[in-house]
């Protein structure tokens, strides 16, 4: 399939692709916020930058979108039909350097966890939910939790 965008368009379309503040970032912040959860916003003193960062926990969670990060098996993480050199090069950067990221938090003994688009798309509750779980299961009441998040309108 070729592009219908020419050139300059499809490069002012991608330059509007936001990397921070994602409306998944969103969500996910704001059951973990409701549900009494504080964090730091993309810490630059940890490596990658962080979407969410939990100092108490010593933890991070990183939204990956399916796209830019190739959620394996995801549909929406497809190839574009032109360009496919580039794209394949792009790629398998994005992905060496999350391998990269995630092995420097280990070094440093911080626990991560990775949220795909697609699930908190699809599943929003539960992926909150195994969030909250993972940070503490001693936080919350998964009914507490879950009449806590169907509230969120991002």
């Amino acid at each position: 399939m070729t592009d219908i965008l020419s050139q300059a368009e499809r490069s002012v379309l991608m330059s509007k692709v936001k990397s921070t503040n994602t409306k998944p970032e969103r969500i996910l912040r704001s059951g973990l916020h409701r549900l009494g959860f504080r964090y730091r916003l993309n810490y630059k003193a940890l490596p990658g930058k962080p979407d969410l960062v939990f100092p108490k926990y010593k933890a991070v969670i990183f939204v990956h979108g399916c796209y830019w990060h190739r959620h394996v098996g995801c549909k929406h993480a497809s190839t574009p039909n032109t360009n496919v050199d580039f794209w394949n090069l792009k790629f398998s950067e994005n992905i060496n350097r999350d391998k990269f990221v995630e092995s420097e938090l280990m070094k440093m003994g911080w626990r991560f966890l990775i949220v795909w688009e697609c699930e908190l798309k699809k599943k929003k509750i539960e992926t909150i939910i195994n969030a909250v779980l993972w940070l503490d299961s001693n936080v919350v009441s998964l009914t507490d939790a879950e009449s806590i998040i169907k509230e969120i309108n991002v």
